[in-house]
């Protein structure tokens, strides 16, 4: 049986996350957030919750020993919460890690989308982000980062990826979307091994985000 250790475990895309590998695998979750009590009808059979932040590192080693998968799905600073996820991971000998983030790491969008989403976002944000990502591509982890566009509830599962080099390609992408692609790997945990994917649904290309 996989154990799946889920950070952030409120979060929209987690619990979408949730719902599938409860209804599609056997796997065992442990679900990580800073205040269990918003999380309903857990499965006691299945699922373990801890209450606590990433950001203190002895629960979140304590959480982390004996898993096979850990799925990220954070919001905050972002470099402080990977060093201790990767540290926690490295110590407790755990290997997979999916980590979602958002997209322009890499500065990889068309000239005129990127430009505006480094003023929409903000340089210092931006910076974080790409700290805490560099700080999981540098270390021994089999990672896969998601760079996810602008996020929607569209009740679709509707995309194409990109892969680190490549321009990315869209703005938008359903949240089901990510769900979908996050599934995917858990039942294939050897795909996109050690891979920055960007992730966007076709045909919304512009200069800023295009909903459709």
């Amino acid at each position: 049986m996989l154990k799946i250790l889920i950070l952030g475990a409120h979060g929209q895309i987690a619990q979408l996350v949730r719902a599938r590998l409860l209804t599609e695998t056997d796997a065992a979750l442990t679900l990580y957030l800073r205040r269990a009590s918003r999380l309903q009808d857990v499965t006691a059979a299945r699922e373990t919750v801890v209450e606590g932040d990433v950001n203190d590192y002895a629960t979140l080693k304590a959480a982390m020993a004996g898993q096979d998968l850990v799925l990220a799905d954070l919001g905050g600073r972002f470099e402080p919460m990977a060093q201790n996820i990767v540290r926690a991971m490295e110590e407790t000998g755990v290997q997979r890690l999916i980590y979602i983030t958002g997209l322009g790491l890499y500065h990889e969008l068309p000239a005129k989308f990127d430009a505006w989403l480094e003023a929409s976002i903000g340089h210092d944000v931006m910076e974080d982000t790409r700290r805490a990502a560099k700080l999981i591509e540098t270390s021994p982890l089999n990672y896969t980062i998601i760079r996810a566009g602008y996020m929607t509830n569209n009740d679709e599962v509707d995309y194409e990826l990109t892969e680190k080099g490549e321009t990315f390609k869209g703005t938008t992408i359903s949240r089901k979307s990510i769900a979908d692609l996050i599934v995917g790997i858990v039942k294939q945990p050897t795909s996109h091994s050690r891979s920055s994917l960007g992730i966007a649904k076709a045909g919304t290309d512009g200069d800023t985000p295009v909903y459709r």
